[in-house]
């Protein structure tokens, strides 16, 4: 198949850069949407209530999940490269590290669920036993580690097969479940369920591959080095997740579970586009990295570009979801999510895409640049504006707060980087990417 070519970029080249990543975007793309139909369908079986106490857990997780993960997986992939012969002793390391962290951050998950359960306004009734049976994902999520030795073998098939398969089984026990009116606990079993099935595939194909976990040893002075060279990132994966999910944990707090069942649609519906930038900027940015060797000039080309492509995708998507909302929520959930003002929140929320699409966009220059620090100063402005507009306008306002907060915390986020004046002029190519003046300047000329 031909592939289409984009302005600014090497046909030849961007053909093979995108068919590098072809397979991984497939697993995305079929992940996406087999959990998205299997989220609708569970949310509209357990109503706003039931589906806010269910994502309750997740979004308590999610800062630990992060914390658990340590920021290994892109350093062991950048290590396997380099060092293929000391493959045993990487994955090991790396799992028993993950696997200790996972072990240790329990009693912090724990602790949190109190801290939120006496603080809220409204009894939110979780029981303690859901986030104990999603707590353990944590520790389940260690042996995904293998995921980086399939990326550094550059055998995205592979990992397409065991996220596609995984999810499939997933969405069957769901749909089972749905199907024999399973009550809520069968549902945070699920949860518990999906990374199972995930580790369990990777396991699988790990070992068809002609390799065995059993094999892997634990090295002590590897250990030191992966974690003194991966702690930023970790660092930064938990600041994302925090204020990614902050605004989940706040509103049931405050306005209770019903709300958080409403909102966690909003929330869905909205980040199923993320894959997009991820996806694009893997497929886009090893060709901007070679004009930076070459080309001053073509590498700066390059990234108005890529900013322009993310700019006129998410703008587009944004429009789109903003007039279609009232019809999505018609057409997709029960009269308890329209009634809940779902669709109002998605119209607000699905215009923070447009942030993450350049910010996902301008990370990836900040990585090539060895601006980790900013890269971190960023998201950690991003995370404090959320919680301060959380704190104030979700008793307000309520989701649509939440939604307003989110949006204006990523656009911070973003654009910090113009603050800077290394940097600035990467703010400036945004700005200009979201009025598509590259675009007008085209047809004008």
């Amino acid at each position: 198949m031909k592939l289409p070519t984009l302005p600014g970029f090497d046909p030849q080249a961007f053909e093979k850069y995108f068919k590098n990543t072809s397979w991984l975007m497939l697993a995305r793309i079929g992940s996406l949407l087999i959990k998205m139909f299997t989220g609708i369908a569970v949310a509209n079986f357990l109503g706003s209530e039931q589906n806010g106490m269910l994502n309750f857990p997740m979004a308590i997780i999610t800062f630990f999940m992060a914390a658990s993960a340590l920021g290994l997986d892109s350093y062991v992939t950048r290590e396997l490269l380099h060092r293929p012969q000391a493959k045993n002793t990487l994955l090991g390391t790396a799992f028993g590290m993950r696997l200790l962290a996972g072990l240790l951050v329990l009693p912090l998950i724990y602790l949190s669920y109190f801290l939120v359960i006496n603080f809220s306004s409204p009894n939110l009734g979780i029981p303690f036993e859901f986030i104990i049976i999603v707590s353990f994902v944590c520790i389940i999520q260690s042996i995904n580690i293998i995921d980086s030795y399939f990326q550094s073998q550059v055998q995205g098939k592979k990992i397409m097969i065991v996220q596609i398969v995984g999810n499939l089984i997933s969405a069957l026990l769901k749909i089972g479940l749905i199907v024999t009116q399973a009550p809520l606990t069968y549902f945070v079993y699920a949860l518990l369920a999906d990374a199972i099935f995930l580790a369990a595939g990777y396991i699988l194909m790990y070992s068809k591959s002609s390799e065995s976990i059993f094999q892997w040893t634990f090295s002590r002075g590897v250990a030191i080095d992966l974690f003194r060279k991966a702690w930023p990132l970790a660092f930064s994966a938990i600041l994302v997740s925090l204020y990614m999910k902050i605004d989940q944990v706040m509103i049931s707090s405050y306005l209770g579970n019903g709300a958080l069942g409403v909102y966690s649609t909003v929330v869905s519906l909205s980040e199923s586009w993320y894959f997009i930038p991820v996806a694009a900027v893997s497929a886009l940015f090893p060709a901007i990295m070679n004009a930076r060797k070459d080309d001053s000039k073509r590498y700066i080309h390059r990234l108005q570009n890529l900013y322009d492509l993310m700019s006129f995708i998410s703008l587009g998507i944004a429009i789109v979801v903003t007039f279609a909302a009232p019809w999505i929520y018609q057409l997709l959930y029960s009269a308890d999510y329209v009634r809940g003002g779902g669709a109002d929140v998605l119209a607000i929320h699905i215009w923070a895409g447009v942030f993450v699409f350049l910010g996902s966009a301008s990370g990836q220059y900040l990585i090539a640049e060895g601006y980790t620090k900013l890269s971190l100063s960023r998201t950690a402005a991003g995370a404090i504006v959320n919680i301060i507009l959380n704190i104030w306008w979700i008793p307000l306002y309520g989701i649509k707060g939440a939604a307003w907060a989110s949006l204006i915390a990523y656009g911070i986020s973003t654009f910090y980087i113009i603050l800077i004046p290394k940097t600035r002029q990467q703010g400036i190519m945004m700005l200009k990417s979201i009025f598509q003046i590259s675009f007008f300047k085209r047809i004008f000329s």
